[in-house]
């Protein structure tokens, strides 16, 4: 086990998922931890206990296996020796091919081995001023996650410029470039000549007025997902949805989102009735965001509904649309890839601070997990003076790290990882599933070189240490 001198002191923000990881890695190098948890003296609209990495949605973990995107994450979790991740096969309930937990048991064991682990103190005060908290520590790890307190919040503001701190995720949804119907959509900018010139930067998928009537009608009378009163307060202010618009007419996402006004589809000559327009999300053209589509259908409704949109019959979602209270910062703005805040205002903190979870711009619970581990590596690298090898981009992680923190991505909204993300072969393989095996081998040979790296750095804490063990690979 890499051992980190005993003097060092870092104080975590935050014992969900992340914080919970990050204050378990750096105490089992050594480090002696403050983690800082508000709950339960301040509470939260959506958590109902004290607990620590406390589940508030689902209890699904996603998939576990091998060939997946989720798959790839988990087998990073497993070899890298995460702590929560351990708990979780231990907590473990039947869930077909994904991992699912006992919420309470899951929660209970990660507060036990916080509560008593010997470099851990454990503090219950709600911190308001990042400055504050950073006082007697060496390192300052940020993973107050979506729900940040106002006053914790408007001191992040202060550190890292209050217009690169968003309080809602109104995303819309992705989808795999792969999934798309290539006879039905068309490539072109608006008012670009369709019959020369170089191609545009968007897709566009024409809608007939019959097919745009019939999408109206069920986008309509679509499912959504019940606010809760805290998110609704304020939540349409941020962002229309696809849906709010419609209601207010049935033209009216024609003159908006899906206006045709400028397109031309080479397969009729003419302006089509309306159409919507995709745009790369990642610089290989993996995958394709829905333009303007933020949306609260729910995700079944999603797949139903969105695929009506003509080229989207089998459209396979990277990301679905979000709408809800998510308190997040630019990421590309702000973060280096060892998720360090890199703000000018951040030095006024007094000290090296770096985010981790859902308020860096993660999305999901076993991200969330990830980028605790990765924060307390490059921590612990920090603190040992030295640099922390570099996170292959071939892995899932390392490709959702590369998105996030690349200057180039922008509009940036949580991601969680997907294969739309991840860097494509030089010779394309057409078929999906070997594919994705594929990228699941790459990925896994890269995670063998990084980990040859931290071991060298003395940063690997070997997965003996926290319990997990072997390939995750689905079986």
């Amino acid at each position: 086990m890499p051992r980190t001198t005993t003097f060092s002191r870092v104080t975590v923000l935050g014992a969900g998922l992340a914080g919970s990881e990050a204050a378990l890695q750096l105490a089992d190098r050594g480090v002696r931890v403050r983690l800082v948890e508000m709950r339960p003296a301040v509470g939260t609209p959506v958590h109902a206990t004290g607990s620590c990495a406390e589940l508030v949605c689902s209890n699904s973990l996603k998939s576990t296996k091998f060939e997946s995107a989720a798959g790839m994450l988990k087998e990073e979790l497993v070899r890298l020796g995460s702590r929560l991740y351990a708990v979780a096969l231990r907590n473990a309930v039947p869930a077909g091919g994904a991992l699912a937990v006992d919420r309470e048991a899951f929660a209970r064991e990660v507060t036990a081995l916080v509560e008593e682990h010997p470099s851990i103190d454990l503090v219950r005060h709600e911190a308001l001023n990042l400055g504050e908290a950073a006082r007697g520590a060496d390192v300052l790890v940020v993973a107050t996650g979506p729900l940040t307190s106002d006053a914790l919040a408007s001191s992040l503001a202060e550190a890292a410029g209050a217009e690169h701190l968003a309080f809602f995720d109104a995303a819309a949804p992705i989808v795999m470039a792969d999934s798309l119907d290539g006879s039905k959509l068309f490539r072109q900018s608006r008012y670009e000549d369709a019959d020369g010139g170089q191609a545009g930067d968007y897709l566009n998928a024409p809608f007939s007025r019959a097919e745009y009537e019939a999408f109206i009608s069920s986008l309509v009378t679509a499912e959504r997902v019940v606010q809760r009163d805290f998110e609704s307060r304020d939540l349409f202010q941020a962002c229309q949805p696809i849906e709010e618009i419609a209601r207010k007419g049935p033209d009216a996402p024609r003159f908006g989102p899906l206006k045709p006004v400028g397109l031309t589809d080479p397969r009729t000559g003419r302006r089509p009735w309306a159409a919507l327009q995709l745009r790369a999300e990642d610089a290989h053209g993996e995958s394709y965001n829905l333009v303007g589509f933020q949306t609260n259908l729910t995700f079944p409704e999603q797949r139903r509904v969105f695929r009506m949109i003509p080229g989207l019959e089998h459209a396979e979602f990277a990301r679905y649309g979000v709408m809800h209270r998510n308190t997040f910062v630019d990421a590309p703005r702000l973060l280096g890839p060892d998720l360090r805040l890199r703000a000018s205002g951040a030095a006024a903190i007094g000290v090296p601070v770096f985010l981790a979870g859902q308020i860096a711009g993660t999305e999901g619970y076993c991200e969330a997990i990830r980028s605790g581990l990765h924060a307390a590596v490059s921590v612990a690298a920090l603190l040992k003076g030295r640099a922390a090898p570099s996170l292959p981009i071939e892995t899932a992680f390392g490709a959702l790290l590369a998105y996030a923190t690349d200057p180039a991505t922008v509009d940036y909204q949580p991601m969680h990882v997907n294969f739309g993300i991840l860097p494509p072969f030089e010779q394309r393989i057409r078929n999906k599933r070997e594919r994705y095996r594929a990228y699941a081998e790459r990925g896994s040979r890269a995670l063998a070189v990084y980990e040859d790296e931290l071991a060298n750095a003395d940063l690997l804490l070997h997965a003996s240490a926290g319990g997990a063990q072997g390939r995750c690979d689905g079986a």
